[in-house]
Formats: structure tokens, C-alpha cells, sequence
């Protein structure tokens, strides 16, 4: 019934997947636990290798898609492996004969739930164990990249909070930045609930088309420009938690069973519970999660998005359905909310690489 409403399954395994890989060859950068990777798979694409610089993600996505090309090191590092073939260090033939360059750079400065505008332009740690990075300037160098390979197509995903506020001027660079790199680009807001994914997840894509490939679909989109025409409108149903809810998550402490033991219907969160029992504000950002609705965005933390029903974390094989990921997945020892929470949930990116393909690969 399933795969009738919806073109790609929320509930499979990667022992039973049979992927094509005859739609293109993809590379991904920023790859984390390789989320984006298996979308790409998913719909039929050949992902040949990936960059991250985090090495506990990347021994996770090396499990699980065995890349022809590993580079676990700082984008900027690549981009400078490319400008020394003249020392005889450039990169694989294959990366400059790219169908697609996918990447996810680092958002957190943009997200609306972080400092955003205190922290642009300061060098941070992604997490504990990398390298400081200027987070907010890995996108500019995620262009570069793509400036030097010239694949056909390039997809970048961020965070919704990119195109709020003062936030609009790094799109404008961006926009700025793909058309000197030679590409037509264009946006898109998505919800992952409208495209198969049981979670509520907005996220910003970046969709661009080289000049010389986008000339081939161009069309007005208004009063002022023309964009090469890609469809990413999507509304299948919605997924809700009760259709694979399944309640074996690790059970709660004390502390947390007993705000749990004091909630009452309707409640969004645990405040109300933490309020009435000691009389104090807090306990917002552990989030119920009702039978009847979808997951809102899955984040990192094992807490932040509960069970109203019983009191139990959301077990691995729930979280693999929330994000999509396969229920056979290695996470190699990781939390499995950490990968999931940080990754493109892979039916989002399968439904993105299909139109991609449909609409314009196939065409050329």
C-alpha cells in the first residue's frame, strides 16, 4: 500500500536494496554518515566518493558505501590538492567528469537555533576532535571546488535559517559565486514530510545546472530573469509516528520518568511537568511525540524528541524510520540520532536526485 502513495519506501534495508547505479556518477562532500549517499543511491546514482573531515563519521560512511575515493580532510585541503597538479597531486580523472557535486557545508551559524549572527566569521569546532574551521565561509569554498570540477550539476543543502534575516546576504554571494563558477542557480525550500520522510525537516537546496547545460532548459520564471526549469514541487502524504511506532527505545532515568509520570494530554514538552514539580522553567527542548502526528525536524540528541505514550527514548530502529535511513545500517558504535540527526534523510535526497535526472541528465 505503501509504495503506491509513496515512490520511495520510509521502512527498507540495505541487504534487500538493489541499486542501479546507471543514472551518474556523484561525489559528496561534508558527507557525515553518508545520508545524502544513500539518496543518491537510491535513485540510481553512482556516488564514487565523498569528503568529511570529522574521522568518526567518515569510518561510519566508509562502512556502509565503501567509496572508490575517501578524502578525510578539510575541504580546503582538496581544493588545494587541485591547484598543485602541476606537483603531480591532482585529483582523480573521475572528479572532474562529475554528473552531480552534492554537498551539505556546516550550518549551524545560519540555524535559528543557534547564536547566527555572534558567531559569523569566527573559527569553531564542528565537534570535538575536528579541526577550527570559519564554518560560514565552507560554502564559498564548496563553489570553489565545484569551479575547478565543473560537473554538470551541483546540489548544496543548509538550513532554512539561510534565507532569514541578515542571512539573505550570504545567498546573494552565493548566487553570486555559482554564476562566476559558471553555473545557473536556483532555490528551493523542502519539507521532508511532503516527500515520503516521516519528520517534519525544512531544509534549503541549492539546485544549479552548468551555462552551458542550462541553456537547454531555460525559461522566464519572472518579470526579470530566466532559470533553467526544474520541478521540485512535492506533496505525498504524511507519515505518522503511529505507523511504526514500536516503544523499545533504552527507558528513562528517574529524573526523567518522573516529569514523564506528570504529564498530561496535550502537552507539547516537559516544561509544564518540570514547573509543576519544582516550580522552575526549563525542560523545553524535550519534545512529545503523539501517535497521530508527523516527527517534527530529528535532531542529534537523544532527548529532544520523546515518546508521549511511554516512558522510553526513541529506539534505533524508530530513528532509521524517522530519517529513512536503511534498519540495517552500521553506525559503527555512533549514536544513531547523532548520524541521522546531522544527515539529509536519504528519501529526501532519492526524491531531489530523480528530479534532477528525469528533468534535465536524461535530456542532455
Amino acid at each position: 500500500m505503501e509504495m503506491q502513495k509513496h515512490k520511495f519506501p520510509y521502512n527498507w534495508r540495505l541487504s534487500e536494496a538493489k541499486f542501479t547505479n546507471d543514472k551518474g556518477k556523484v561525489f559528496s562532500c561534508f558527507a557525515c554518515g553518508g545520508g545524502s549517499t544513500m539518496g543518491y543511491k537510491l535513485a540510481g546514482f553512482d556516488v564514487i566518493g565523498c569528503n568529511e573531515i570529522d574521522a568518526k563519521v567518515n569510518r561510519c560512511y566508509v562502512a556502509n558505501h565503501s567509496p572508490r575515493y575517501n578524502f578525510l580532510e578539510d575541504i580546503r585541503t582538496l581544493r588545494e590538492r587541485e591547484r598543485e597538479r602541476e606537483r603531480e597531486r591532482e585529483l582523480p580523472p573521475d572528479l572532474y567528469n562529475l554528473d552531480i557535486l552534492d554537498g551539505s557545508p556546516p550550518c549551524s551559524t545560519f540555524s535559528i537555533a543557534g547564536n547566527r549572527e555572534k558567531d559569523w566569521g569566527k573559527e569553531k569546532k564542528f565537534r570535538e576532535g575536528q579541526s577550527a574551521q570559519v564554518l560560514d565561509t565552507l560554502f564559498f569554498d564548496f563553489i570553489a571546488l565545484a569551479k575547478v570540477l565543473q560537473p554538470k550539476v551541483v546540489v548544496a543543502e543548509n538550513v532554512k535559517g539561510l534565507l532569514m534575516g541578515s542571512a539573505i546576504d550570504y545567498v546573494r554571494r552565493i548566487y553570486k559565486d555559482f554564476d562566476n563558477a559558471g553555473y545557473y542557480c536556483q532555490h528551493f525550500l523542502l519539507d521532508a514530510s511532503k516527500m515520503g520522510v516521516p519528520q517534519i525537516r525544512n531544509r534549503v537546496f541549492f539546485v544549479c545546472i552548468r551555462h552551458d547545460l542550462g541553456v537547454h532548459f531555460l525559461k522566464i520564471s519572472d518579470l526579470f530573469n530566466v532559470e533553467p526549469y526544474i520541478n521540485m514541487d512535492f506533496n505525498e502524504p504524511k507519515i505518522f509516528y503511529g505507523g511504526f511506532a514500536d516503544y523499545m527505545g533504552k527507558p528513562y532515568g528517574k529524573r526523567m520518568k518522573e516529569m514523564f509520570d506528570n504529564r498530561k494530554e496535550g502537552d507539547i514538552d516537559m516544561s509544564a511537568a518540570y514547573l509543576k514539580l519544582t516550580g522552575k522553567r526549563g525542560f523545553f527542548n524535550q519534545n512529545y511525540l503523539y501517535e497521530d502526528k508527523v516527527c517534527n525536524t530529528l535532531t542529534a540528541h537523544v532527548d529532544s524528541t520523546i515518546p508521549f505514550k511511554s516512558p522510553v527514548y526513541l529506539s534505533t530502529s524508530e530513528v532509521c524510520n524517522i530519517s529513512t535511513f536503511p534498519q540495517d545500517y552500521n553506525f559503527c558504535g555512533l549514536s544513531p540520532h547523532y548520524i541521522c540527526g546531522m544527515s539529509v534523510p536519504p528519501v529526501m535526497m532519492a526524491q531531489i536526485a530523480t528530479r534532477i535526472y528525469e528533468q534535465w541528465l536524461s535530456k542532455l
